[in-house]
């Protein structure tokens, strides 16, 4: 293509004025590169020219605007930031609001239980939950960007944080099997301050105030809640939700499934009522359940039958609503059914009296004043801070992202990270901890009309009655049932070993990475789990590429297409020409692998090859110097020439079709360097098809064509098939045997 972006072809007599071209005379290089048109034409195409930035005036521009303050980029970066600035004002009442508030009572009805039993995960009364619950709500609805998704409190992070602050107990010397009976009370927030807590005069970690168990808990999981919100909103700031893209789905399927193991695992003690340690650290999961079946014996016969019929109804009326969803206009509130029903059940039979079993215990009404969390507690526990940071922004942006899409509509990760980020910093002051968005609620908000986030702010209205008005009356109930309804809620995150088949039969390194992730999560740890993940699918990508596919072309008959000679039938060898393709990018840690390939499947290796000539002709020599014309074969010097060049090479020319190499590295240019010499030395000409603008660059650069490109159009080819006819079409060399 020329300057005037018209293209024309040019005559293969005229390469010295393609050398010429190339060399300088007009103002821009040519590319002249043979197409399929003629094997006797080329197209000379013209790069465009790429402008020089100066990075340093773009910085400084980027700096002066950035720093510069005016009314309506204050405005605009007021409203980017609270994004409910732009679209409440803009609110469709009569189109939206029946849905929304339809959504936000069932999520709010769906939460109080849900928020309930999750404190017994985070290690937590239940009052934090709550807490945790509507705060998270009213943020979001300020901050977030999605209409749909549901941000609250959620199983998996409340593993997450239950285990550091169970960690964080043991260390500072509590019991963490402490239960002693709930004092008697009006369930205020002052009679319950001193129940069930080990009150220790001491300092703690720089704490120097008597602080009970209770208190140091959520001292714990309010530190650990700021110090994730802090990473969320740094990651938010400097960019960095990229971060998110090592999570592959098949790394967060088996995080989620192994945690939920672990979550199943820590509720069967509540299930059948049996007192055992509360096993911390790695093998956590194998070491419970040997301590649930050497405890079987002590199990309580009331928690077993009480949870026996909670499972059956729960699982009942769950997959009653799953096949008769698209008749109800909305999911029945079961878990509320169950939760009130068992409440009275234990509380007029006095279960706790009469058969011990163990139960919630007083629920205090009321806010506790805000509080800092503890700068010394942040410090133990800021690494734990960053598993949890990563987690909670990569489920949210999921969340947001799949609703977003669903719904016709785009969201902002950036500002979903900030608004995740505000959603654990501001109510860590409130003794709340870490958030999250929860794929069970999200799609319950989604199937009963949701809009808009105004939803969001009934279920935390409803929240906001439980906890002023309703808290006390879930006294009498049982922690059985708290554990029934956290089983059921992992049915989705359990059926995924339903899936593996399917998932083997899709691509089995994909389901190699969900099984090492679960394992991980399960027998480990959650944290070390997803850590060993990531790990793990990164290694199966540097694999991947550095043992690639490798296949041999034939051509398909009657066309100017090749394929792999091994995976199709009927393919047609070329005369001559061996076609190589390799299937990754060629750099540093898969360059022995393709010269082997290369090697192995042309079957000549060039460097064994010069050297078995140099030792023929070394002998020769030695030979024609004692004057014994017969060569060391017992042949004649006319036929020497014949024997020195193996019968195995029946091709002139290598056509390496790099359509799949997406980039070279240095090592990548020198090796189709060192095989572009190697085999010039055995007269095999070597010719390159298929490549992109950036490998093209990479072997300029590299000096591959030469100072001056004059060889370029005769290396270089727009596609295998006329790299083919111009290999067909050459003249062998004189000593180049077939």
């Amino acid at each position: 293509m020329c300057k005037n972006g018209v293209e024309h072809s040019c005559q293969k007599a005229t390469q010295e004025h393609m050398h010429e071209v190339n060399t300088g005379t007009m103002e821009r290089p040519l590319e002249a590169i043979r197409m399929e048109n003629s094997t006797s034409s080329c197209f000379a195409m013209e790069r465009k020219t790429r402008v020089k930035i100066n990075r340093k005036e773009v910085m400084l521009a980027k700096l002066r605007k950035s720093c510069s303050c005016t009314p309506k980029k204050l405005k605009n970066c007021v409203m980017n930031f609270f994004p409910v600035l732009r679209w409440l004002p803009k609110y469709h009442c009569k189109e939206y609001i029946w849905g929304d508030v339809m959504s936000g009572l069932v999520i709010g009805i769906i939460l109080v239980p849900q928020a309930i039993a999750y404190s017994l995960l985070a290690g937590l009364k239940p009052i934090y939950s709550l807490y945790t619950s509507f705060f998270a709500n009213i943020i979001y609805f300020l901050m977030g960007t999605s209409r749909h998704v549901s941000v609250g409190i959620f199983s998996l992070i409340s593993l997450m944080v239950g285990q550091v602050v169970d960690r964080e107990l043991l260390l500072a010397g509590f019991d963490l099997n402490d239960d002693v009976p709930p004092a008697l009370g009006d369930g205020s927030l002052q009679n319950d301050s001193q129940s069930n807590t080990t009150a220790f005069n001491h300092t703690i970690a720089g704490m120097n105030a008597e602080c009970g168990k209770e208190c140091y808990a959520i001292g714990i999981a309010t530190a650990l809640t700021f110090v994730a919100g802090v990473y969320q909103v740094l990651m938010g700031i400097f960019r960095l939700g990229f971060v998110s893209m090592y999570l592959s789905e098949s790394v967060l399927d088996g995080f989620a499934t192994g945690a939920s193991l672990t979550i199943l695992t820590a509720q069967v003690k509540y299930l059948i009522g049996i007192k055992i340690p509360r096993s911390q650290g790695h093998g956590m999961l194998v070491i419970t359940w040997i301590n649930i079946f050497r405890n079987i014996s002590q199990a309580n016969l009331c928690d077993v039958i009480t949870s026996a019929i909670c499972i059956v109804v729960l699982v009942t009326a769950k997959e009653l609503g799953d096949r008769y969803k698209h008749k109800l206009k909305f999911p029945l509130p079961t878990e509320l059914v169950v939760i009130v029903v068992a409440t009275l059940v234990s509380h007029y039979g006095k279960l706790n009296e009469v058969y011990a079993s163990s139960v919630s215990g007083a629920i205090p009404t009321g806010f506790v004043p805000p509080k800092v969390p503890h700068f010394n507690l942040m410090l133990r526990v800021a690494v734990d801070a960053l598993p949890l940071a990563i987690v909670s922004f990569v489920f949210t942006v999921s969340l947001s992202e799949m609703c977003a899409k669903k719904y016709a509509y785009t969201i902002r990760a950036n500002q979903e990270m900030f608004a995740v980020g505000f959603c654990n910093i501001i109510p860590s002051f409130f003794h709340s901890f870490a958030t999250s968005a929860a794929l069970a609620k999200t799609l319950v908000k989604t199937s009963t009309g949701c809009q808009t986030q105004v939803s969001g702010v009934i279920s935390a209205m409803v929240v906001l009655l439980v906890l002023l008005f309703l808290a006390p009356l879930f006294y009498s109930l049982q922690k059985c049932v708290l554990a029934c309804i956290i089983i059921v809620s992992l049915r989705g995150a359990l059926r995924k070993f339903r899936d593996v088949p399917a998932r083997y039969h899709v691509n089995k390194v994909d389901t190699l990475v969900w099984v090492v992730t679960m394992s991980a999560s399960a027998l480990i740890s959650t944290e070390i789990g997803l850590l060993v993940g990531i790990v793990f699918s990164m290694l199966c990508i540097i694999v991947r590429t550095q043992r690639p596919r490798t296949a041999l072309l034939g051509q398909i008959q009657d066309t100017s297409f090749y394929e792999d000679d091994l995976e199709y039938e009927n393919l047609s060898s070329v005369p001559k020409v061996k076609i190589f393709r390799f299937e990754a990018p060629l750099y540093y840690a898969n360059r022995n692998y393709f010269l082997k390939s290369l090697y192995r499947l042309t079957n000549l290796d060039p460097n064994l090859e010069a050297a078995r000539r140099k030792k023929y002709e070394k002998k020769e020599k030695q030979h024609l110097k004692k004057g014994d014309h017969r060569t060391v074969n017992g042949l004649g010097i006319g036929e020497t020439t014949l024997q020195l060049v193996p019968k195995q090479i029946d091709f002139q020319a290598l056509v390496v079709d790099c359509s799949s190499i997406s980039f070279l590295d240095t090592t990548g240019v020198n090796t189709l360097m060192e095989i572009l010499k190697d085999y010039k030395d055995l007269n095999i000409s070597v010719l390159l098809a298929c490549c992109n603008p950036s490998v093209i660059d990479s072997l300029k650069r590299g000096g591959y064509f030469g100072t001056d490109f004059g060889s370029m159009q005769e290396m270089l080819f727009y596609s295998i098939h006329n790299a083919v006819q111009f290999a067909k079409d050459r003249k062998l060399p004189p000593d180049c045997s077939v």
